[in-house]
């Protein structure tokens, strides 16, 4: 078995990932617009999300949003989204962290200084491991190479300076289209992602073919 990891993020047209699930989730730099995502939200979204989480059978995360997700989901197994966080609990949750966090929610495991490594031997024990949000963490594995599809939901908002996936200094890389799901009802469109290599050689669009 050769698994597969997904980077999920949801970002704004102007490629900001920052916060998009509440005003405190991340304040770095004053960032005004923590929970962008919110007004947005419809049941497409809803169920693309839900199939993606029940797909999934591990976890991958940093260390803030594994922080995160530690202190609401396990909570919420018994309330409205107790799908979501059954599915959560239930399998494991690798976190990638520079320090020694204690990692309380069950089934959670801190990674080894070899990214690399530790991945490789996460694609051999499972299936579909997904990051969700982490976006620091996100980056690392872009520039590294170390993604096979990215799933981006693009939401019809500009929302100026944050955080991005892919920030001004690269690196460069090239990208293919596995699949567009269609608009959902306020405007969010699905588009995955799968990485290629290094940006082709570039052309001059003045000239033809031969």
């Amino acid at each position: 078995m050769s698994g597969r990891i997904h980077i999920d993020h949801f970002t704004t047209l102007d490629g900001v990932a920052q916060a998009p699930g509440g005003p405190d989730e991340d304040t770095d730099s004053e960032f005004a617009f923590g929970g962008w995502q919110a007004p947005l939200l419809d049941d497409t979204v809803g169920a693309q999300v839900d199939a993606g989480i029940q797909a999934m059978d591990a976890l991958l995360l940093g260390r803030r949003t594994y922080d995160i997700f530690a202190a609401y989901w396990p909570h919420q197994l018994d309330g409205p989204a107790a799908g979501i966080a059954r599915t959560f609990d239930s399998i494991p949750k690798y976190v990638a962290s520079r320090g020694s966090p204690e990692l309380g929610w069950r089934d959670s495991h801190l990674l080894g200084r070899d990214l690399a490594r530790e991945l490789t031997a996460l694609r051999k024990r499972h299936r579909e491991i997904h990051v969700i949000g982490s976006i620091d963490f996100a980056r690392t594995l872009v520039a590294d190479g170390l993604f096979d599809q990215l799933n981006l939901w693009v939401y019809p908002i500009v929302v100026g300076a944050g955080k991005r996936l892919f920030p001004d200094d690269g690196p460069p890389m090239a990208l293919e289209l596995l699949g567009a799901e269609p608009a959902s009802e306020k405007g969010a469109v699905l588009l995955r992602y799968g990485p290629t290599g290094l940006v082709p050689t570039t052309g001059d669009m003045t000239r033809a073919d031969p």
